[in-house]
């Protein structure tokens, strides 16, 4: 009989280059000129992983998030990562955005990332597993088709294969 072979669908974001691309970005936007004097601003909180942007006005505040979207890139952390939530005007004539980091998968992305399994036809066990989604089958061929077809898939979110066996 042969044995079973399996992997893990997970959802996870480097914190590290997290903290690398803003700190980068926080450089940038104290020394660049159009944002001097200005309450244009970033910054991570990690106990509940937000990101917080402000900037004078919509199209300073656009400017500070695509310095912050051109760090989280170079570093190769998925802007897919981040659901931005929409502009908040503030009492003193600023604005602000957030943006919370998306850490593991819900139970509604895993749903349908099973679902995508089953659609692909391919004879596979997939169940869900805690904040991870575990593909099982006794033939490395269907698993590697099985990663093929959801690399080809955009859930909204980054994925990534671990713990192959």
């Amino acid at each position: 009989m042969a044995a079973e072979h399996s992997f893990d669908v997970v959802s996870k974001v480097n914190l590290q280059e997290v903290r690398n691309a803003i700190q980068q970005a926080q450089k940038e936007i104290a020394t660049r000129f159009d944002f001097r004097g200005s309450s244009a601003s970033v910054a991570f909180e990690e106990s509940p992983a937000v990101l917080k942007v402000t900037g004078d006005h919509q199209v300073q505040l656009r400017s500070v998030v695509e310095v912050v979207e051109g760090k989280l890139g170079k570093r190769g952390v998925s802007l897919k990562a981040f659901a931005w939530s929409p502009p908040e005007q503030l009492p003193g004539g600023s604005v602000k955005q957030q943006a919370t980091l998306q850490q593991g998968l819900s139970s509604e992305k895993a749903h349908e990332i099973t679902k995508a399994i089953k659609e692909l036809g391919i004879k596979v066990q997939a169940r869900i597993d805690g904040d991870a989604v575990r593909v099982a089958s006794k033939q490395i061929d269907a698993l590697q088709a099985v990663i093929q077809g959801l690399k080809q898939r955009d859930f909204g979110l980054p994925i990534q294969v671990e713990n192959y066996r």
